[in-house]
């Protein structure tokens, strides 16, 4: 018996919302792997994404960070971000069709392999600072498929029911995966220390972060990745899955592996090369996020 089978009913909201995303999935599904990704994009840009309200937090976040952006290419965001948030969730629910492209395309790059290589034969412990951007699960495609030992730190969403068939099918692409909690915390923390590797998101506001800079804007940081790197003398540095031009295909860049020093300038590091990576590709890092939130 697994823990879905034990778990109590959703909320009927969950359901009735979870049950309009299956439909879509299910219609998607019926469509060939490279219009199936097609399709999700363009669903996410033109009906998902207005409906959410997604086009006035990406322009608000704009205003902060880039406002030097002419109208044209404000315009065009709007519509590209849900269009790459579309593409990455049909990637994820194609289940082998997607890791078995990544796997045989081993798109791994950058200057940080050839430190993830050695890390790879001494055993020790990585820490893979990951953002919303590109879709972060070809880099656990990637990884995997080398055979290399990538656990993920996830929080489950707020819909209980879509959490039912979500979780699985990140679990699909790579495990093992360590949900918030103590619970979690405790099997990540004894992952890390056998010398596992683990993919940590860090490109989200958080209350109890370090106010660092992020766009020449403050904004609260989460130390955690650089607390742990420090505590179990773990490499860490930036990686992304960088979507190409055609839509479908990856580039996994391996960044240069940041200095141990202290947690926080080892994090403003991090800011650093996540806003040169999004300069550089505008409309693969989630905007919708509130990554400048005014705290009362």
């Amino acid at each position: 018996m697994t823990e879905t089978d034990i778990q109590d009913p959703a909320p009927l909201r969950d359901r009735l919302a979870n049950g309009a995303f299956l439909a879509v999935m299910v219609l998607a599904r019926l469509l060939p792997y490279r219009r199936r990704v097609a399709a999700m994009g363009w669903f996410f840009a033109h009906v998902l994404g207005p409906l959410a309200g997604w086009r006035g937090r990406i322009r608000a976040n704009l205003a902060l960070a880039r406002p030097d952006l002419s109208a044209p290419e404000i315009r065009r965001l709007t519509r590209a971000v849900p269009e790459n948030a579309g593409r990455s969730l049909a990637e994820i629910y194609s289940g082998t069709e997607f890791t078995d492209r990544i796997h045989a395309a081993d798109p791994l790059g950058g200057a940080g392999l050839p430190a993830l290589e050695q890390a790879a034969r001494a055993g020790r412990p990585v820490i893979l600072a990951v953002a919303h951007f590109g879709n972060y699960d070809a880099l656990r495609a990637a990884l995997s498929g080398r055979g290399w030992p990538i656990g993920a730190l996830y929080r489950p969403m707020n819909n209980e029911a879509f959490n039912r068939h979500y979780i699985p099918a990140m679990r699909a692409i790579a495990e093992p995966m360590f949900p918030r909690g103590r619970a979690g915390l405790a099997a990540m923390l004894r992952f890390l220390k056998g010398g596992g590797w683990l993919a940590l998101g860090f490109d989200q506001f958080d209350d109890h972060g370090a106010e660092l800079r992020f766009f020449g804007r403050p904004t609260r940081t989460v130390l955690t990745p650089a607390e742990l790197a420090l505590r179990y003398d773990a490499l860490i540095l930036p990686a992304a899955g960088i979507r190409q031009p055609d839509g479908l295909g990856f580039r996994v860049q391996i960044g240069a592996p940041i200095p141990h020093s202290d947690a926080a300038t080892m994090m403003q590091a991090l800011n650093d090369d996540l806003e040169r990576l999004v300069r550089a590709h505008m409309e693969q890092w989630f905007w919708v996020h509130r990554r400048w939130k005014r705290r009362a």
